[in-house]
């Protein structure tokens, strides 16, 4: 009998809140290793306070307050204290890039270089494998001392991309990760993401419904702070929603 592999990511009871406003509640999902979960609903559902308690950026947000449960790796994030070596294993790629005031090189060295790499062989190895996972290399290798900041858009949301995979992550999050891409980046990119689901787990926010239906093996649709339904993607795309609000939804009646 084969036994399925325990969750890398599981939610028991989420619930978020900003002061008085409750922006998430009664949230319980898992999320499986080496696949692509993808988050769908229209603005305000609470896709990005769920991608925020996974990461622990409460701790930047003073008046957020994360309720029930959140485990990482069989750990509740809430109880982890060392945050840098939490978010070490857990990358995050936002809606805009991110292109820090640093050469592409030292973009993608800057993880290892703070836990202690110093090697200039390992450091080229390793910028280097993370450019072509972002399928950015072959643009940039000849001017990776140029500013990361003066690449286009597209390229420094692939760069953004590489200096998160150079963490060596086991969960990726990314949020709205082609709203500043042209159609056909976000189209390189979604290979990318692709071929990178057999070494980590992705998380995928979209407001997208049909990137969500390329890219994710299963999908949340969540709508008003809940967790409306979960369903592997085919089947919720395909007539399998059970919810007249995720059918409504998908059908563009909505959001």
């Amino acid at each position: 009998m084969v036994t399925a592999a325990p969750a890398l990511l599981e939610v028991r009871g989420l619930g978020i809140r900003y002061g008085d406003k409750v922006a998430l509640q009664g949230v319980d999902l898992q999320v499986r290793p080496n696949e692509i979960f993808g988050l769908i609903g229209p603005a305000n559902a609470g896709k990005t306070s769920f991608l925020r308690a996974i990461n622990r950026m409460d701790e930047f947000v003073p008046n957020m307050r994360v309720e029930g449960e959140v485990r990482f790796a069989g750990h509740d994030v809430q109880h982890i204290t060392n945050l840098y070596a939490l978010r070490r294993r857990i990358g995050v790629v936002f809606p805009l890039p991110v292109g820090l005031p640093l050469s592409i090189y030292d973009n993608v060295a800057l993880a290892p270089r703070l836990r202690g790499m110093r090697s200039r062989a390992d450091l080229d190895a390793i910028v280097e494998r993370c450019l072509r996972r972002a399928a950015l290399w072959d643009e940039v290798k000849d001017r990776l001392q140029n500013l990361g900041s003066l690449l286009s858009g597209g390229q420094q949301q692939r760069l953004t991309i590489a200096r998160a995979l150079s963490q060596e992550p086991a969960l990726l999050l990314l949020d709205e990760f082609s709203i500043a891409v042209d159609p056909v980046t976000t189209m390189r990119i979604e290979e990318v993401l692709k071929e990178l689901r057999q070494e980590l787990t992705i998380v995928l926010v979209t407001n997208l419904v049909q990137q969500a239906r390329r890219l994710a093996d299963r999908t949340a649709f969540f709508l008003g702070g809940r967790c409306v339904e979960i369903a592997e993607t085919e089947s919720l795309f395909s007539g399998g929603a059970k919810d007249q609000r995720t059918i409504d939804y998908l059908e563009g009646r909505f959001g």
